[in-house]
């Protein structure tokens, strides 16, 4: 007895349970658009209003940091800041400006739990940096201390970090680099208190060290503010080997074009 007319059943039922989840999931969270809440055609996705109000980072922008230029100062050039103050990664790409819509999609993310918008986000964060994610060895997310994700229950980090993992193809490392030291919430810190909050906070997890050392990694945060975490955990993972690391987030905040 042939086993097709089993499998072809097999293949119907999940079929239709997955058409009845997303109708049951659209019935009780209607596809809005994450910036205003009007109601949109399918979910992940802005209303028009909200999409042109997103600033992308586009070039030209400094090489190292990712910082926008107002205008183009030709191929390879960098940022002042770049060259006064150079960072311990290697570069950083972001994938908008941490303002209006953008701000509202990562506070959604990460204070209301809206966990459904990490494959929009990741998808984005892939096209700001593409060529360095395909060369990359492995991508991992910034890591939360056990205390704090035990009481948020995800990472927003890790949530962003497997998605781009998914588009790209790319190895996701999520326990490679751990947070050993529990620090104060960022928020409301000068850059001087940010720095001394998550110096030495990370380490690379026991067991781990053939993910870091002469690899080039991709490290996902959802946005960048001083560059103190992201700086932290570069500089653990660099002295574990590290050959090279690029930082990701979805938003950069700056003051504006320079």
């Amino acid at each position: 007895m042939s086993a097709e007319p089993s499998a072809n059943a097999l293949r119907f039922v999940a079929s239709f349970a997955a058409g009845w989840t997303r109708w049951l999931t659209d019935l009780v969270y209607p596809p809005v658009c994450p910036g205003c809440g009007v109601s949109t055609g399918a979910h992940g996705g802005f209303c028009p209003a909200c999409w042109q109000e997103i600033r992308f980072i586009e070039r030209p922008y400094c090489e190292v940091l990712g910082l926008p230029f107002s205008y183009d100062p030709g191929e390879g050039m960098l940022s002042a800041e770049a060259i006064a103050n150079p960072p311990v990664f290697d570069r950083l790409r972001s994938a908008a400006i941490f303002e209006g819509p953008a701000r509202d999609l990562v506070h959604s993310l990460k204070y209301r739990d809206r966990t459904d918008l990490a494959p929009m986000m990741a998808g984005l964060m892939l096209r700001a940096a593409e060529d360095h994610v395909a060369k990359s060895d492995g991508i991992l997310p910034v890591p939360l201390h056990r205390s704090r994700f035990a009481s948020r229950k995800f990472n927003q980090a890790a949530e962003l970090g497997r998605h781009l993992s998914q588009k790209s193809g790319r190895p996701f490392l999520p326990s490679t680099l751990v947070r050993v030291k529990r620090t104060s919430r960022q928020v409301g810190l000068s850059a001087r208190a940010r720095e001394d909050n998550v110096r030495a906070a990370f380490q690379v997890a026991p067991g781990h060290e053939a993910d870091v050392f002469g690899r080039r990694l991709i490290l996902i945060d959802d946005v960048y503010t001083t560059g103190a975490t992201v700086s932290s955990a570069t500089r653990a993972l660099k002295k574990a080997g590290a050959a090279e690391v690029t930082v990701l987030t979805f938003a950069m905040a700056v003051s504006g074009p320079i």
